[in-house]
């Protein structure tokens, strides 16, 4: 039987509610524990992660100026270390040293889940593989939040490393989206708000103009925004301005036609991409995601009308 007892707002605001709730648990084991944070509302945090960072003998934080705000806005004291991308391989044997020690080690980024298209994922690999407990503290993450009030199909998704932040290289960005325009789940990508425009265009053309899209912007935060629409309409959108904050975007699963496209219209699709600059196979793989034709009845296609004479 399970019983529950109000607790006044003054209480929780005291932080008195995390105090007693404290109370009740068992001591931590020393361990790396993988611990969510707000993506943009300091609210969004859980009383279990909070039990953490004040316990922990060291966190670990991507960026501790960033980082920092969120300790000082609940009173946690502990220190902050520097984690990211561009130390991570020097820090690893000073952390594995702490951990095999017997310590307590927070791993926070500066938003979201740790080792989701973030640092960390290296770190808990190398602990699992010596043996040394990793414990996930479940909180914030984009991808779902979006996801979640996107209005898409939330039965299946894809949100990969590879998906979430493109190749920098065109030639590989666009066999990234190719793939993924190919794919009957949701997409879910994160975009820097000053590549939105470029990668509405890439999109586009290569997932179709009528693809249905949602632009979640600056989510939990005072300017929280949800743009739904087609991506021809996202592009005509966002072509004249640049929009401020984080962005994930989402798109929908390709949904592959009965009948293939004529072949007038096959051709026409061609000449428009190998007008964009598109190579012959990679314009032969854009189209083959849209319609059920053979990919080879393209290619014979397209080299008989484009290719070499």
């Amino acid at each position: 039987m399970l019983s529950f007892s109000s607790i006044s707002n003054e209480a929780a605001s005291t932080g008195e509610l995390t105090e007693e709730f404290s109370t009740k648990q068992a001591p931590l084991k020393p361990g790396l524990y993988l611990v969510g944070t707000p993506i943009g509302n300091l609210e969004d945090i859980t009383l279990r992660a909070l039990r953490v960072l004040r316990s922990a003998d060291v966190i670990l934080s991507e960026d501790t100026r960033h980082s920092g705000k969120l300790l000082h806005y609940y009173n946690i004291k502990t220190p902050l270390v520097s984690y990211h991308k561009f130390n991570e391989s020097q820090r690893e044997q000073v952390v594995l040293k702490r951990l095999c020690s017997g310590e307590i080690v927070a791993l926070i980024s500066d938003a979201g889940t740790p080792g989701i298209s973030d640092p960390g994922m290296v770190l808990a690999k190398l602990c699992v593989d010596k043996c040394i407990p990793v414990i996930p503290i479940p909180g914030p993450s984009a991808p779902l939040a979006a996801l979640s009030a996107s209005g898409l199909l939330t039965n299946e998704f894809t949100f990969a490393a590879a998906v979430g932040f493109l190749p920098k290289h065109a030639s590989k960005r666009r066999e990234r989206l190719v793939v993924s325009a190919s794919c009957a789940t949701t997409q879910i990508f994160f975009v820097p708000p000053h590549k939105l425009s470029q990668f509405l265009e890439e999109s586009s053309s290569i997932f179709g103009e009528s693809r249905y899209c949602v632009i979640a912007r600056e989510m939990t935060k005072l300017h929280e925004e949800f743009w739904r629409g087609s991506l021809g309409e996202a592009k005509e959108a966002y072509s004249t301005h640049q929009p401020k904050g984080e962005i994930t975007l989402l798109i929908e699963g390709t949904t592959i036609e009965d009948e293939p496209f004529p072949e007038s219209q096959v051709e026409n699709e061609l000449e428009k991409l190998l007008s964009k600059g598109h190579s012959l196979s990679m314009a032969v793989k854009m189209i083959a995601t849209r319609t059920s034709m053979k990919r080879k009845a393209i290619y014979s296609l397209a080299l008989e009308k484009f290719g070499p004479s």
